[in-house]
């Protein structure tokens, strides 16, 4: 029998421990996602379980949310100045003890509290899952990686109303959130034993962490959020308000950090147009494929006269497309490369977009299954070439805020396209009331809202291709 030598020995070692350091990346995005929808299924049981109001058991899928949109960046940031795995594993940590917090809450107010810090935890995973891949795996297989974590992403939107509901019916609603404990710490196992410390770090001491930016950052992000979120879809004068409050906010962060010693953004990173357009373009997808969300059930129900077991077939059809898609679209970055991969992403969404806004209205169901099938996999491929293309381009010691970035664009996208998207639905059909909306309203604000979309599609095609080749955004740079 001939013996591997030295060196094939240690090239398998080596390609094992990528293996199951991606496997732990992977089942941390897998935890993010779990986090939103599987929790969303339990809110009818929770409003029974509290007495509670629907508006007020909101809350317990809104402080999750919004702890992850105003954390995430400062979250990344803080993993390139102490250690992106050493924050990564306390993410895991917070998220699994958060987990059991909320198994265990006696009211609801420790409910949505509980939630909020596992939105913390949540945010760490979604932050340093992406920045963490250029450390666990070989520089040509990051496209595969990214296609990778997009799937789970998916699985995980896909597998929460399911498997909450399986839980719901047998254990209780208590389980779904002691069951994303146990999945916590078996990801923090797996991540604590393969996951590589080889980054470096931006500064050895807490003098590199801008609390400031932090803070203001946050108060900004929640403004906006609280903005898009509170009215229960009526834009009313607490709104405008919360809206101003995030424009000065805004305005006030970039001033701040222009004179901060180490801030958490670098002006220079401000001023970069590739950075800007990879990160314009994630939040555009992300109000389109929100659109979906929002929009496609009222169509299917009340357009075309579906019943809510149907409807929920149909939706559930996206998830599983994007959860066979990411790998695959991953590969074809890595073979073709990422720039001409974003374009080929954006153009496949756009042609999606224009597929829903004219096919379900000559074909039925039919053409509402073939445009999903077009959008979600240029969904798909625009992220793993994006994420790919903007992270590849960052210099190590800024990885984690940037993909901190990546991920707040992104959220930022789905808050607004769930309260503009909607609002455009509504005018293009003309009614606040779609439970009493005749058919013809609810397929003319379909039309129009994807056609609307479709416009978002090609303005990012136009902001990717203007976007030039970045120079690496270093601790030294700006």
């Amino acid at each position: 029998m001939v013996r591997p030598t030295a060196t094939e020995t240690a090239t398998t070692v080596t390609t094992r421990g990528a293996g199951w350091a991606l496997a732990s990346l992977a089942l941390s995005m897998l935890l993010s996602s779990l986090g939103v929808s599987i929790a969303n299924v339990a809110l009818p049981t929770l409003a029974q379980a509290f007495g509670a109001s629907f508006q007020a058991v909101q809350w317990v899928v809104l402080a999750y949310l919004l702890a992850i949109t105003v954390l995430i960046v400062g979250v990344g940031r803080l993993g390139d100045v102490v250690g992106r795995r050493r924050v990564l594993l306390g993410g895991l940590l917070v998220f699994a003890a958060a987990s059991v917090l909320c198994g265990l809450a006696p009211t609801l107010g420790t409910l949505i509290a509980a939630r909020a810090l596992q939105g913390l935890g949540a945010a760490a995973l979604m932050a340093l899952t992406v920045a963490s891949v250029g450390a666990s795996v070989p520089p040509e297989r990051t496209g595969s990686a990214m296609g990778l974590l997009g799937t789970m992403s998916a699985i995980g939107t896909a597998l929460g109303p399911s498997l909450g509901g399986l839980l719901i019916a047998g254990p209780g609603w208590r389980a779904i959130f002691l069951a994303m404990a146990g999945l916590g710490v078996v990801t923090f196992g797996l991540a604590w034993r393969w996951l590589p410390d080889r980054e470096r770090k931006a500064t050895a001491g807490p003098a590199g962490f801008d609390v400031p930016g932090t803070l203001l950052l946050g108060l900004t992000l929640a403004a906006y959020a609280l903005a898009m979120t509170v009215g229960n879809g009526r834009f009313a004068g607490a709104n405008l308000a919360l809206l101003l409050a995030a424009a000065f906010g805004a305005g006030l962060f970039v001033a701040v950090e222009a004179r901060a010693k180490s801030p958490l953004i670098r002006p220079s990173a401000l001023r970069d147009a590739g950075l800007g357009s990879g990160l314009a373009a994630n939040a555009l997808v992300s109000t389109v494929m929100m659109a979906t969300l929002v929009v496609g059930p009222f169509y299917l129900s009340h357009g075309l006269g579906l019943d809510a077991a149907a409807v929920g077939a149909v939706m559930s059809l996206g998830p599983l497309v994007s959860a066979f898609s990411g790998v695959p679209a991953g590969r074809i970055v890595d073979r073709f490369g990422a720039p001409a991969m974003v374009g080929s992403g954006l153009a496949a969404m756009a042609a999606g977009c224009l597929a829903l806004a004219l096919l379900p209205g000559l074909l039925g169901v039919a053409g509402f299954v073939a445009a999903i099938a077009v959008l979600t996999p240029g969904y798909q491929l625009l992220l793993a070439a994006n994420n790919t293309a903007v992270m590849t381009g960052v210099g190590p010691d800024r990885k984690g805020v940037v993909s901190g970035l990546l991920s707040l664009s992104r959220n930022l996208g789905l808050i607004t396209g769930a309260s503009v998207m909607g609002t455009v639905f509504a005018l293009a059909a003309a009614t606040d009331d779609f439970a009493t909306a005749g058919p013809e309203a609810v397929a003319a604000g379909m039309r129009i809202t994807f056609a609307v979309a479709g416009g978002l599609m090609v303005l990012a095609l136009v902001v990717a291709t203007a976007g030039r080749p970045r120079r690496p955004l270093t601790e030294d740079a700006g």
